[in-house]
């Protein structure tokens, strides 16, 4: 099973990118928990939620794994839900970001917020660019600190959805003659 994960700030076409890629590649779709609890419970999220819709994630990323797919799709992770904590509150349950380093993530979107508009759906909070890119920063940091395997995706919708599955495609390719439980380093081309 080979792990792709969408992050990045809101807004950014996680979602979007996630089916594109699996209309092409096949594979499996684990959507954002967040807006299945923030739709559940009709409010607003406050710091004593973060454990449950952490567990929630990772609830919903575990049975898609026990399925097997040969693709799994994560419009996103855990990382999201620990800078999302530490933005909002402050703070984040240390159990989060350690579970998070313990699972094999084969390759990460990073979606850059520049150049494509912000859309209010709701519960999105974030409206300014300079907002969303500290966000961007912060999930780059953290990509790099830990050794994560990532490649970023920038431009508009066409240059994403292009870059995205030129990406996909060449990582695919590169996990057929490489594979291990981490690559060190995504091999796709910056085909912008």
């Amino acid at each position: 099973m080979k792990v792709l994960v969408l992050t990045g700030p809101e807004s950014s076409g996680k979602s979007w990118l996630a089916k594109e890629v699996q209309s092409v590649f096949g594979g499996h779709i684990v959507g954002e928990y967040v807006r299945h609890f923030i739709e559940r419970e009709q409010r607003d999220t406050c710091y004593a939620d973060i454990p449950e819709i952490a567990r929630g994630q990772l609830a919903w990323e575990d049975a898609a794994r026990a399925a097997c797919p040969t693709l799994l799709i994560l419009d996103t992770h855990l990382l999201s839900n620990l800078l999302w904590s530490r933005e909002l509150f402050g703070d984040c349950p240390p159990w989060i970001e350690d579970e998070l380093l313990r699972r094999d993530y084969h390759l990460h979107l990073l979606l850059d917020p520049v150049a494509v508009p912000w859309v209010d759906d709701g519960q999105r909070c974030q409206p300014e660019l300079a907002q969303r890119l500290a966000f961007y920063q912060d999930c780059e940091r953290w990509l790099q600190r830990h050794q994560q395997p990532f490649q970023c995706i920038q431009g508009g919708w066409p240059a994403r959805r292009k870059q995205a599955l030129v990406c996909v495609s060449e990582w695919l390719k590169s996990f057929k003659q490489h594979a291990g439980p981490r690559q060190q380093q995504a091999q796709c081309d910056d085909d912008r």
